[in-house]
């Protein structure tokens, strides 16, 4: 856990700072810290691919420039975050040890450019890491300025060399023990696959093996656990010099150019997230697009937010964001005049203790020479995108209470990503339309709106004092998942189970005999088929006298001793269960055989939340347009009023809060401008 006293004080405002791109122009760098205090920044990182700055040639080292803007942000009362620099190495690193390049899957070695493309499993890469590492944390480890540490960046990606291929058939040899056992886990006696010595087992590859889902959900595990391996081995320095100073690396979400917004799918951040002390991320959602409301918008990033909160229960940091517009869409739009601010509000309402740029000034070229920064490439202070800025780490500075507060959760859902990677790749039924993450993010769109927070948990963590705990297309469970939904059930748990759930176990091998004999006796049904729907087709079902539009699967289920709620109106399974519930225990357990559209969310979950009272600690009627998300003190419960509409709206209040900027009531009938977001409060 944070030591670090600067977390107790304020939210972090600032961001990426690349001095070294800005060397040659002492007259920009002095313009720098004044523009930072006029834009209210109090935090800088520093370091992020800085390596070529820093040891220009190998053992020679240049600090001189980071000990001067080390000392001028100390000098304005800032704080650093210091990256390490492995994320971009330097080309004379690439060049005398060619073996730090990663290989491809064909077995192609690259060569030194762009940035991650480095061999994690490298003895002289992780050499020359851990030396300049050791630099970074003798040099600056007692400075007052030092907040934290900034591990790499954004790590991703995987290797195929000769020393990756070692570390796989270690890591294969530990998890497994002999080849016996690996053999069945994997069912290489399909297609005559089976091994025979450890020499064979190769990664998987477009040239070799890459039919066998055993094997890709193993090497997605592997990758993981090697991404890692080399962040601990980075921190190994750094946790010994410096053991006070709180370490993090940036993780990522993903999905802009499929229209989705949602965590990185190919490293498992539950895992990644016990070796950090505090989770941060990169948030760039779509903000201002042309294919959804911007409410839509803010929902995705809504539940980016929460997973990424649930992942340690505590608050995090949005270690890059933009104040305008990206670079890497095919149409990069900037964010309309008070989006910033209530976007960035969105991410404190949500848990973030910081809000954080990618970048304080535009680069002057190469590829990230447009991306959003708070200073443009004007220099001015006076545009707009700086002036929105500075009003935003202002109101930072009058709500600074709220840092460091926790957030209170009734409903929890159920994300796992090896059950994503397994479902991905398990063939059959429709490959478009699997969709689980997203179908997640449906189900969470209701709560959302109805101003009800969620957790987005994994089946690893406790989720027994959750009221109501939302698991579909869990399609990888274990026997102790499958035991954890039992007992959490039992105890009085509502549980909502689905189609694709508990089909295979934790080497992807399909459970025989239908629908394990654990979830069959916690849902009391017994699934005999999973049909999939074509686009254009759809069935009905009726629950509570209406009709649904159901989509892309459809589970045909038999109720052992199940109540039926509702039931399929065509096809061949005609009248067959569709949605039913089982009382286990204190508890009661539903299953939705079918996809549905979001009108039976809305439906179903209205007389859930009735029924658990899932609403009483809402501030106000609920407004799909207008999101209330609460932070928690012991003295205070905080509230952000966010207005996700380019209208203005009228919200009724059903408590009676103050505004904290004003200290003064708000009427219990309010009206919020378009994008305006209000922070309130009652005393617990």
């Amino acid at each position: 856990m944070m030591s670090n006293q600067f977390f107790d004080q304020q939210f972090m405002h600032g961001g990426d700072y690349n001095p070294d791109q800005w060397l040659a122009y002492p007259e920009i760098l002095q313009k720098d810290l004044a523009y930072m205090q006029q834009a209210h920044v109090n935090t800088v990182t520093l370091g992020v691919f800085a390596w070529s700055a820093l040891e220009p040639q190998e053992g020679v080292y240049q600090f001189d420039w980071l000990d001067r803007v080390f000392d001028q942000i100390h000098g304005i009362g800032g704080k650093v975050i210091l990256a390490t620099p492995s994320g971009g190495r330097p080309q004379w690193l690439s060049q005398k040890y060619p073996e730090v390049n990663r290989t491809n899957a064909q077995g192609q070695k690259h060569t030194h450019g762009f940035r991650h493309n480095h061999c994690y499993s490298s003895p002289i890469y992780r050499e020359k890491v851990t030396q300049i590492n050791q630099q970074l944390a003798k040099r600056y480890g007692k400075h007052p300025a030092l907040a934290m540490w900034h591990i790499s960046n954004e790590y991703s990606g995987e290797c195929f060399c000769s020393y990756c291929q070692e570390n796989w058939r270690s890591w294969l040899q530990k998890k497994y023990g002999d080849l016996a056992t690996l053999n069945h886990a994997w069912w290489t006696s399909f297609w005559s696959g089976t091994y025979s010595d450890w020499s064979q087992v190769l990664p998987p590859s477009p040239l070799g093996e890459h039919k066998v889902h055993g094997i890709d959900l193993d090497w997605k595990r592997f990758v993981t656990d090697r991404t890692i391996d080399f962040y601990l081995h980075e921190c190994t320095p750094i946790r010994q010099l410096t053991p006070d100073i709180p370490v993090t690396t940036n993780f990522m979400a993903e999905g802009h150019a499929t229209q989705d917004f949602i965590p990185l799918e190919g490293i498992d951040y539950s895992k990644f997230a016990r070796h950090v002390d505090i989770v941060s991320w990169d948030s760039y959602p779509d903000w201002n697009n042309n294919f959804e409301s911007l409410a839509a918008t803010a929902m995705k990033s809504a539940y980016v937010n929460d997973q990424y909160w649930s992942l340690k229960k505590q608050p995090f940091l949005v270690m890059e964001c933009t104040p305008s517009f990206v670079n890497w869409h095919s149409f990069n739009k900037a964010k309309k005049p008070g989006v910033h601010q209530l976007s960035a509000m969105q991410q404190i309402a949500h848990g973030s203790d910081s809000t954080l740029y990618f970048q304080w000034r535009q680069s002057r070229g190469n590829s990230e020479k447009f991306h959003g920064a708070v200073v443009g490439h004007d220099d001015s202070t006076e545009n707009r995108v700086f002036k929105e800025v500075a009003a935003y780490g202002k109101r930072l500075e009058k709500i600074k209470e709220i840092q460091g507060t926790t957030r209170k959760k009734a409903v929890a859902i159920l994300f796992d990503w090896e059950s994503n990677w397994a479902l991905k790749r398990g063939g059959g039924f429709g490959r478009p339309t699997r969709r689980y993450p997203q179908t997640l993010q449906e189900h969470y769109r209701y709560f959302w709106e109805q101003d009800i927070a969620v957790d987005i948990l994994t089946p690893e963590q406790d989720f027994s004092d959750y009221r109501l705990v939302i698991a579909p297309m869990l399609y990888l469970m274990t026997s102790e998942t499958m035991a954890k939904l039992c007992q959490y059930t039992e105890a009085g748990g509502t549980l909502i189970s689905s189609y694709f759930s508990g089909m295979v176990n934790e080497t992807d091998l399909l459970y025989l005999g239908g629908l394990p004999q654990p979830l069959r006796g916690l849902l009391g049904i017994n699934v005999l088929e999973l049909e999939t729907l074509f686009d254009t087709e759809h069935n009905q079902v009726v629950f509570q006298g209406q009709p649904f539009e159901t989509r892309d699967y459809s589970a045909i289920i038999e109720a052992e001793t199940a109540e039926v709620l509702g039931v399929y109106q065509a096809d061949f399974y005609q009248g067959t269960p569709a949605i039913t519930k089982h009382t286990f225990g204190a508890g009661t357990a539903y299953y939705l055989a079918a996809r549905t559209n979001y009108d039976f969310f809305e439906q179903f979950y209205a007389s859930l939340v009735r029924e658990l009272s899932l609403a009483e600690e809402r501030i106000a009627h609920a407004n799909p347009a207008v999101s209330i998300q609460g932070r928690i003190s012991p003295e205070r419960t905080y509230f952000f009023i966010m207005n996700f509409s380019e209208k203005e709206q009228t919200l009724h209040l059903i408590k009676e809060v103050v505004d904290l900027e004003t200290n003064q009531a708000v009427p219990q009938t309010a009206t919020l401008a378009p994008y305006e977001v209000r922070v309130v409060y009652f005393n617990n």
